[in-house]
């Protein structure tokens, strides 16, 4: 199978998957997967599955991408924090679908590649750093959306702070080795309604977890 057609059959894997957004998909579309995996995982790239990048880390299924970008309800009016940009295929992703993309990814030599490869797509509205996500990026706060790539084991207080009234985040929630649940949480005041999205398996959000825990509103 050539990866035109591999492409096009992804494609129709993500509409099965319920992601019925048009925009997305043609973000899917438009990003080179292939770029974003290692060069023994190219006959892959175009697969529904995730692969690993190295540093314990991995380039995510495309349907669990497609999923949580879909719940972030995009908007190419306003802008995204990234927490955990890996090999930058979502980032990627992300910028075809938001004004403005923030990226955090705490292994620097991954973000380095991935900054050659938005230099490669003439991604202009991405800008990253290297650091502890969980700490989220104060300085361009408050953020209209936050995607979190990584389990956090309850909802990342610093990242919340950092959230716009009505904002989105997605996040997994649960413990490494437990059952984690994609969680999709919408500030209201200083409260937020959920929606539970299903299992999904991320790696460990690294970094600070103090601070306090939000009463849940009811939703």
């Amino acid at each position: 199978m050539t990866p035109p057609t591999k492409k096009i059959r992804l494609i129709l894997e993500l509409r099965r998957a319920g992601i019925t957004d048009t925009a997305i998909l043609s973000a899917f579309e438009s990003v080179p997967r292939e770029l974003f995996v290692p060069v023994a995982f190219l006959d892959q790239a175009w697969e529904d599955t995730p692969l690993p990048i190295g540093h314990g880390q991995t380039v995510s299924q495309p349907t669990v991408v497609a999923r949580m970008i879909q719940a972030l309800q995009p908007d190419k009016s306003v802008k995204v924090l990234e927490v955990g940009s890996g090999s930058g295929y979502q980032t990627a992703v992300l910028s075809h679908l938001f004004r403005r993309v923030y990226a955090v990814e705490r292994e620097a030599v991954l973000l380095q590649t991935a900054l050659e490869r938005f230099a490669t797509l003439r991604r202009h509205n991405i800008t990253a750093k290297p650091g502890d996500g969980s700490l989220g990026w104060r300085e361009q706060a408050p953020f209209d959306r936050i995607l979190v790539a990584a389990a956090a084991e309850d909802l990342p207080p610093l990242l919340w702070d950092q959230l716009a009234p009505d904002g989105i985040m997605v996040c997994p929630i649960g413990e490494a080795h437990d059952e984690q649940r994609l969680i999709r949480f919408v500030r209201r005041g200083g409260d937020f309604d959920t929606q539970d999205l299903g299992p999904v398996r991320f790696v460990p959000l690294q970094g600070g977890r103090a601070g306090r825990r939000l009463k849940r509103a009811a939703g």
